[in-house]
């Protein structure tokens, strides 16, 4: 019986996720372009798998790409905000209402908010409330439901990064992220969604709130 090889992370992974990195923490900001010989030159490899980074990347999101523009990151503006959590807001309380249900451990939402609490910068914050929001849906007992939100996720966490940047607000999530937690560790799943679904909807009203009709437009 022939064996098969343990898969080992390509090139294009690689860049990938370095890219995505570089955008989720603010390092690459929105509307930025991306140039392919930049990029191969500053993760060492060549530019294809720049190039199939960027495609997948571009998939997910978080870049654009333009045939006269090439490729750019991408810009938040309020309707993507707001499409993006109101997915959120459909699929991640009924989700951790389910975890909770299930009896799901939550040790990794709990080692995620203290490393956020810890963190001595912005990205390192940023990347713990990541997993924070990941740590709560991920046991909900349905993989096609975890896939849905893990898709939006990055996009969610772009919008985050641009709101923090203009109104940082950690210390106002880090409360509601502890009470969303502590009615979770307390198996009250209704809740706990609740809770999140208010945290979730808060955020984007506070950092995209709606636009005030015109004087004399019904």
């Amino acid at each position: 019986m022939t064996s098969v090889p343990t898969p080992i992370p390509s090139r294009t992974q690689f860049v990938q996720e370095g890219i995505k990195h570089r955008i989720l923490t603010g390092q690459l900001t929105p509307g930025q372009a991306l140039v392919e010989s930049e990029l191969a030159a500053q993760f060492g490899v060549s530019k294809t798998p720049v190039r199939e980074a960027l495609k997948t990347l571009a998939g997910t999101g978080l870049v654009v790409m333009n045939q006269y523009k090439g490729v750019t990151v991408r810009r938040v503006d309020a309707d993507m905000a707001r499409e993006v959590y109101d997915v959120r807001l459909l699929l991640e309380p009924e989700a951790l209402r389910r975890s909770v249900l299930r009896g799901a451990s939550l040790a990794a939402a709990q080692d995620a908010l203290t490393r956020a609490d810890e963190a001595s910068d912005t990205a390192e914050r940023s990347l713990a409330n990541r997993e924070f929001h990941r740590a709560l849906y991920t046991s909900c007992g349905n993989p096609l439901l975890g896939r849905m939100l893990d898709e939006v996720r990055d996009q969610a966490a772009l919008v985050s990064a641009v709101a923090w940047a203009a109104d940082p607000s950690w210390e106002r999530e880090a409360d509601e992220h502890r009470e969303i937690l502590r009615l979770a560790l307390a198996e009250d799943a209704d809740g706990a969604a609740r809770a999140l679904h208010s945290h979730i909807e808060s955020f984007v009203r506070r950092a995209f709130p709606p636009a005030q009709e015109e004087d004399g437009q019904g």
